[in-house]
Order: structure tokens, then C-alpha cells, then sequence
């Protein structure tokens, strides 16, 4: 039977974990993203405006993550017949610009602020709403790093990372915001600067990684040795001879060419293919695999 579509099964429970996920990562950034901005319009902290921006562009990365996991969960069809998982990086791109735009706004103001002498804050609100965020991104963080754990995910780790990162700079804000009232109304906009320097180094890093994804990168050398003692382990695999890889999102398709005896029967050799490309297959780096056997000898 002629095939025209990859073989796809996700496990409901799968779905499950990402769902909550999402709903965990997109309503706490919402509440938070709400909650600074009331805070920063109330005491006019330049800090605590970049930790705003921060959480906006973390609302912006939770919807796109929504809508990227969404497409890439999908199964494959006749017009993505090796599945939709080039969309997710695809969406790590437009998150990475979101997140550049932020660290460009809590740039602007901090400067600004600085250049205006800056102004000593308030230890009231912003101090409370700052110890709240940071204390509500770390649960998040053990919540979502246990559950990217759960499921293997790219996406739910860097989103786990990025609530960690996420703690950092709202302790940064509430350093500068203390500063400013105890040692010199400047540490508020430094403490600005501070973070969006944060935020830009984030984005060039999501923005690096997620190109590598669309544009065919392949596994660096330590990878590609762990690809290659994984296969050698299969009973009667005689010798490897090629193999590639590069990332089709954010896990990689092996190509491979191995050498077996070139009497061995036809039932023998299928039976070897087959445990190659599981063993491969089982590797958490690994999407899918491609074997091609040839008789010993033949390079």
C-alpha cells in the first residue's frame, strides 16, 4: 500500500499536558502583565515600566506559543506530509521581534528617565508588586520546567527559562526601585537599563536558535556522536558509513547508511533497518530517522 502521509500518534495525555501548560504560562503573564502596568502607572518607576514591557512581551510570546503549538500538534496531511513541526520555530521568530520591540521601548524610557535625573520611588506598590511577580514566576518556573520534563518539549523548556530569567528582572527593578529611595534616584533608570539589556539578550538568543531550526542546521559533533553509538549498539550492524541531520523545528531527521553482511536474507536485514530507526527514533533530540543498508565493503 502506497503511503503519502508520515505515520503520526500523540497520546491524548500529551495534549493534556501542553493544554495546561499554556493555560498556566498565558494567564499568569496576563495577571502579572496587568498587574505591573497599574503599578507603573501609579509610581512612575522607569524599573518597573521595563519589567512591565518584559511581561507584555511575555503575553505576546504566550499567545504565539498557543497558536505555534497548536499548528505543530497538528498531524501530518498531504500538504505537510512530514508534519507541521517547522511552524513552532517559525513562531519563535515573530516572539524573538516581539521581544526586541519591548527591550527597544524599556530602553527609551530608561534613558529618558536617566537623562532626567530620575526620581526617588515610592516602597509601597511597586515594592509589593514586584515581590509578588518574582515569587509567581518562580512557581511557575517548577511548575512548567516539571511538566516540559513530562512531555520532552523545546518550547515548554526555553518557556520555563524564560520565567526564570523573569525572576531576575523583576529582583533587578526592585534593587533599582530600592536604590532610588535609599542611595540615589539614578538607580531607578539604571535598574531599567539593566533590564532591558536582559530582555534584548533574550531575544537574540530565542531569534539565533529558532533561525537554526528554520534553516536546516544540523546536530553539533557531540550529538552526532551520540547518533552514531546509538545505532552502532543494534545487534549485527557491521559499520556506518554516512550520516546527516539537520533540524526540521526543533528536533532533528537523521539520514544514515549502514553496512551489513551481504549474504544476510532479506528478513534479517528488514529486522535491522527496523531496530536502527527505533533506537534512533527513541532519542529525544531525534523526530524521525532514515536508514539505508548496504552490503559490507560498499562506502
Amino acid at each position: 500500500m502506497m503511503k503519502w502521509i508520515r505515520e503520526y500518534h500523540l497520546d491524548p495525555k500529551i495534549i493534556k499536558t501542553y493544554r495546561t501548560a499554556l493555560l498556566v504560562t498565558l494567564g499568569g503573564n496576563v495577571l502579572l502583565a496587568v498587574g505591573k502596568g497599574l503599578a507603573t502607572y501609579f509610581s512612575g518607576s522607569a524599573a518597573l515600566y521595563a519589567d512591565t514591557a518584559n511581561s507584555v512581551a511575555d503575553v505576546i510570546y504566550s499567545i504565539a506559543l498557543v497558536i505555534g503549538l497548536r499548528l505543530a500538534l497538528q498531524p501530518p496531511d498531504l500538504t505537510h506530509p512530514q508534519g507541521h513541526s517547522r511552524f513552532e520555530p517559525l513562531v519563535g521568530l515573530v516572539v524573538a521581534l516581539m521581544m526586541g520591540i519591548a527591550g527597544y521601548e524599556a530602553l527609551r524610557t530608561s534613558v529618558s528617565r536617566f537623562i532626567s535625573g530620575g526620581a526617588s520611588i515610592s516602597l509601597d506598590l511597586p515594592v509589593i508588586v514586584l515581590l509578588i511577580s518574582a515569587a509567581i514566576k518562580a512557581g511557575m518556573y517548577f511548575f512548567i520546567i516539571k511538566l516540559a520534563k513530562k512531555v520532552d518539549s523545546y518550547s515548554l523548556n526555553i518557556t520555563a527559562k524564560d520565567n526564570l530569567s523573569d525572576v531576575l528582572t523583576s529582583i533587578a527593578a526592585f534593587l533599582g526601585i530600592l536604590g532610588s529611595n535609599l542611595i540615589h534616584p539614578l538607580l531607578d533608570p539604571l535598574a531599567g537599563l539593566l533590564v532591558s539589556l536582559w530582555i534584548f539578550k533574550a531575544a537574540f538568543d530565542a531569534g539565533r536558535e529558532n533561525i537554526g531550526f528554520l534553516t536546516g542546521a544540523g546536530a553539533d559533533e557531540a550529538l552526532r556522536q551520540k547518533i552514531i553509538q546509538t545505532a552502532s549498539k543494534i545487534e549485527g550492524v557491521g559499520n556506518i558509513h554516512h550520516m546527516m541531520s539537520e533540524y526540521v523545528g526543533p528536533k532533528l531527521v537523521v539520514d544514515m547508511h549502514i553496512n551489513l553482511p551481504g549474504d544476510a536474507s532479506l528478513i534479517h536485514v528488514h529486522d535491522i533497518e527496523d531496530a536502527v530507526i527505533e533506537a534512533l527514533e527513541a532519542m529525544p533530540e531525534v523526530d524521525r530517522a532514515y536508514v539505508h543498508v548496504e552490503p559490507l565493503g560498499i562506502e
